[in-house]
């Protein structure tokens, strides 16, 4: 490995660290925000005085949630895959499939973003049901700023494959057939 090539591959993994952690703290704020929602939501409920506003910001904030939770998981390379397919081929084959299929996520997510972006004008008109002074761009803004999110985790990958100059070591961890018996 080559000292430009090392030095990219640890400006990007610091990168890598300080990203993973502001998503974390972002997800782990819309879970506790979302707890609380519930929680206050069951409590008006008992006493017999429902909050109108309760099933709909609940449904925003689990759809917040996903979206970029899923953008977390693309920092955290969880997303479903088939690593032990890939695993199988030689080094300079993987990487290969590797870089092609970075190169397709990255390209689904930018065509997320743009049309995504492209939507939210005509949705500005809209609102919440139950609370009409929340505009619906601001509640599906959502889906272009998460597949920036997961644009820039896949990015960093990306830059990992191409600047790799050997196979990485082999990650621990169980064989997908072990995991389903």
């Amino acid at each position: 490995m080559t000292v430009s090539s090392s030095a990219a591959l640890a400006a990007t993994e610091r990168f890598r660290v300080h990203y993973r952690r502001i998503l974390e703290w972002w997800v782990g704020a819309l879970m506790v925000i979302m707890a609380a929602e519930v929680v206050l939501g069951v409590v008006f409920r008992m006493l017999g005085s429902s909050l109108i506003w309760y099933d709909e910001i609940a449904s925003v904030l689990l759809a917040w949630l996903t979206f970029y939770g899923s953008a977390l998981a693309s920092v955290e390379r969880a997303h479903i895959g088939c690593p032990e397919v890939v695993a199988m081929l030689p080094w300079r084959a993987r990487r290969v499939v590797n870089i092609i299929a970075e190169i397709l996520v990255i390209a689904f997510f930018v065509l997320l973003a743009a049309i995504g972006t492209f939507v939210l004008p005509v949705l500005a008109t809209d609102a919440l049901v139950s609370l009409p002074s929340v505009p619906m761009s601001i509640v599906q803004s959502v889906i272009p700023i998460s597949a920036v999110l997961i644009v820039v985790a896949e990015l960093t990958y990306l830059i990992d494959l191409v600047f790799a100059e050997q196979a990485p070591a082999a990650e621990p961890g169980p064989a997908l057939a072990d995991s389903l018996q």
